[in-house]
């Protein structure tokens, strides 16, 4: 599935998220929560990940060229297990080259936790993505209780606040609080910032009124 990622500025479309589901005939439809594991633990993790970076790549690619939209971006998410595979590198550049994708377009998420799972492992992987021109994204930040140096010393361009800190906006003030800093720092540092799981009109109200970059939740697609 592909989730729209809105630009507040311009109220457009600029990018989409992958995401992974599972239609099972005989268990319905299976959450992410409960396959990934399972993917991580057998090793399948690593050829489905290149099946979604490759069809992610392909769709977004597409979809420039039919709505004549060469900015159009695509956000795929990284696990440990495929951060921690020497053949990543390779999976992405034939990815890009397969779906003649610029690397600009393509956005890869990381998490907090995953960058302290062998840290200098993961910084140099990253480093890596970084030259094939793949732009990276901490995904849930804030979330991770974890250094805030990697922000200094990885090839960073952007972060997405966590819906944990959105569920309380407008009403709770520390979540409130919590975005505004988030925000202020991110942008200090000229990251790109995107808050997801949007689901009223008074969170997206804040966001816009606090300067937040990008968005997405089921209010927004």
């Amino acid at each position: 599935h592909y989730q729209p990622i809105v630009d507040l500025n311009s109220g457009r479309i600029s990018a989409f998220e992958a995401l992974l589901r599972w239609r099972a005939p005989p268990l319905g439809k299976v959450p992410p929560a409960e396959f990934v594991p399972i993917l991580e633990r057998t090793g399948l993790i690593q050829s489905v990940g290149e099946w979604v970076l490759e069809s992610a790549c392909e769709q977004v690619r597409s979809w420039q060229q039919r709505f004549a939209r060469p900015d159009l971006s695509v956000s795929v998410n990284l696990s440990v297990r495929q951060i921690q595979d020497d053949s990543l590198v390779g999976v992405v550049r034939r990815a890009l080259e397969r779906s003649k994708l610029p690397g600009r377009c393509l956005i890869l998420e990381v998490t907090e936790s995953l960058l302290m799972t062998e840290p200098q492992r993961a910084a140099n992987t990253l480093q890596r993505l970084s030259l094939l021109g793949a732009n990276i994204s901490i995904d849930d930040f804030g979330t991770g209780y974890s250094s805030l140096s990697y922000i200094k010393t990885l090839p960073v361009s952007g972060l997405k606040i966590d819906r944990e800190f959105l569920s309380g906006v407008p009403d709770q003030p520390r979540d409130v609080s919590i975005v505004r800093g988030t925000l202020a720092l991110a942008h200090s540092l000229g990251l790109t910032v995107t808050a997801e799981g949007i689901e009223s009109k008074a969170q997206l109200a804040v966001l816009e009124e606090l300067g937040c970059d990008l968005a997405q939740g089921y209010l927004l697609g």
